[in-house]
């Protein structure tokens, strides 16, 4: 079979169209199932695609080298109880025809080439879609609980996906993991940019996650978590190895950054300040429980560890708020961060500068409790001056853990006129709505990660679990 239909099949596909698109916007508005959307910052190698296994089809593959943009890392998963199949059985009832998980109003899977009753190394397919965007696909790993296909020259995206499943006992979990660049400038742009293809992909995807929980004839549990991990890429490579972090890797962002160094703080303080004697501070002092733990020492990948290491890797903040550029290989104490701040489809670049890393044992009223930490201050050209402290904290006594988030500032003192106006009509409040994000976010992704660690699932062809573990300290 061609990989691009005959005309008239294309006209029939065309046509139908209009009534799809209706119906997933429909469908779209009035989801009802529970979605968790977490957006991170990745790092290679941890965040790219596993390696190719021996053996496979190399002609006409379209791999992340091939595309354009940032690489996206993204997981979806779900847990289903009460189902009464095995990992094995609900694979072996999706794998004969790929269409009984699909949304038929909006994609089709159609078998190029193999065997139409079971699936293999080596079998293509393509993904029907309306209109031009058809995704020519191959199966290159097989197992009996999971497959994974790579995109062929001329899909919409480049890179590969994986569909797996694992569990026992009337309770399994079904995960898509991709890891993909856009195949050419149009599709980054409409995803990227405009993000048409990402809802329209998100969309999709939930959906096919919907339809396995009903071929697996069990009861979502806990709705659907959605990971996204973002790599800066530049010419086929990460974003100059060492220096991205959460922020823009390109080059004007690397510029401004190197300009730190030669900035100040700015203020002058030898404490905390305090309200009533200096005037104009704001102090905040939050705190948000993470999972348990048992009393004593942290504990070997627990909620401690966890928390501790997206501190150290600057996942506290939402990119979709703030987003950081830092050289990475420099030590974490002393280093300068530049901040990219986003406010009503505006950006703002400020700079910060780490001061104190800090990881030891206290006792608070007689009770022990071991304290990670770090905290920056504001640069010349900000639009606050102050002080911010991330923490994470384990009561000995007790195994109970928790973040923390101090910090006092007010607005600066010079700089532009119009940053210190929108900061004075609008600071305060975005800065408390900030922070309590900061808590939350914190707590989500400290569960999420230890969930991931619990219930993480071989990969077919050999390959680990790819979100499986933290990356180490830089």
């Amino acid at each position: 079979m061609p990989r691009r239909q005959p005309v008239l099949q294309r006209i029939s596909i065309a046509a139908r169209w209009p009534v799809g698109i209706v119906q997933t916007s429909w469908r779209y508005m009035w989801r009802t199932t529970p979605l968790h959307r977490w957006e991170m910052t990745g790092w290679l190698p941890q965040d790219g695609p596993p390696a190719l296994p021996r053996g496979v089809d190399l002609d006409e593959l379209q791999r992340p080298e091939d595309g354009v943009g940032p690489l996206i890392h993204r997981v979806y998963r779900t847990r289903i109880r009460a189902s009464a199949m095995s990992a094995e059985e609900l694979m072996g009832r999706i794998t004969p025809d790929l269409d009984a998980v699909a949304p038929s109003e909006f994609a089709s899977f159609q078998k190029l080439q193999g065997d139409p009753r079971r699936i293999a190394v080596g079998d293509e397919y393509v993904v029907r879609m309306p209109g031009p965007w058809d995704g020519p696909v191959r199966v290159v790993a097989v197992s009996p609980t999971a497959f994974r296909l790579v995109t062929l020259d001329g899909h919409l995206e480049a890179g590969q996906i994986e569909f797996r499943a694992s569990g026992a006992d009337r309770r399994l979990e079904f995960i898509i993991e991709s890891w993909a660049r856009s195949g050419d400038w149009l599709c980054h742009l409409l995803y990227t940019h405009l993000r048409m293809a990402k809802e329209t992909q998100v969309h999709m995807w939930t959906s096919v996650l919907e339809r396995v929980v009903k071929l697996a004839a069990g009861e979502m549990d806990g709705g659907i978590v959605l990971t996204t991990r973002r790599v800066e890429w530049e010419d086929g490579r990460e974003a100059q190895g060492g220096d991205t972090g959460t922020g823009p890797g390109h080059g004007r962002a690397r510029r401004r950054l190197a300009q730190l160094a030669h900035r100040d703080v700015n203020f002058e303080l030898n404490e905390r300040p305090e309200p009533e004697r200096d005037g104009g501070w704001h102090i905040d002092d939050l705190a948000e429980a993470l999972p348990h733990e048992t009393p004593g020492p942290p504990s070997e990948g627990g909620s401690w560890e966890v928390a501790r290491q997206l501190m150290w890797d600057y996942q506290v903040a939402n990119p979709d708020l703030v987003r950081a550029t830092y050289r990475r290989d420099a030590p974490l104490a002393g280093r300068d961060m530049l901040l990219e701040i986003r406010f009503v489809g505006l950006r703002f670049y400020v700079g910060v500068r780490v001061g104190d890393v800090y990881d030891d044992v206290r006792d608070v009223d007689g009770r022990e409790a071991r304290v990670f930490g770090w905290s920056y201050r504001t640069l010349e050209g900000h639009f606050e001056q102050g002080q911010m402290h991330y923490e994470v904290w384990k009561w000995l006594d007790t195994g109970d853990v928790e973040f923390r988030l101090r910090a006092f500032s007010r607005g600066a003192r010079s700089g532009p006129l119009i940053t210190r106006l929108g900061f004075r009509l609008f600071g305060r409040h975005q800065q408390l709505r900030f922070y309590r994000r900061v808590c939350r976010r914190m707590r989500r992704l400290t569960e999420t990660q230890l969930e991931i660690e619990r219930t993480g699932s071989a990969s077919p062809g050999g390959a680990p679990p790819r979100e499986r573990g933290s990356r180490s300290a830089a």
